[in-house]
């Protein structure tokens, strides 16, 4: 136990000195309207640099990103299914697809998948 809380404090301590420390040494810099805007050779720009984004796209980015993590858990399951007790294997495999399963009925019925 004394092992896990020395080693959480090491941590701890290491990422609040850099935290510190870039903030500190880290450059300031003032931000005007001129170093904000687009830069197209001195000249006024033509149209706004900043394209609306697409939701749409980023849900359905993110649906991708959920399930290929979602593969990357259910293969380790698999391997562990023969040293772990049946029993429980199977009610953590049954909970965590039933979740995700929800999850992705949640989704179609507020109509996140559709792509109009």
């Amino acid at each position: 136990m004394f092992k896990i809380l020395m080693s959480a404090l090491t941590a701890m301590t290491i990422s609040t000195l850099l935290i510190l420390l870039c903030t500190i040494i880290s450059k300031k810099s003032m931000m005007d309207r001129e170093k904000m805007s687009p830069f197209e050779c001195g000249f006024d720009p033509k149209s706004s640099a900043r394209l609306p984004f697409s939701i749409q796209f980023f849900l359905i980015a993110v649906l991708f990103l959920i399930f290929d993590i979602e593969i990357a858990i259910i293969l380790p399951m698999l391997i562990t299914m023969k040293s772990s007790n049946i029993m429980n294997w199977s009610l953590v495999t049954c909970i965590f697809m039933m979740i995700l399963i929800l999850g992705l009925y949640y989704e179609w019925k507020t109509n996140m998948l559709e792509w109009t």
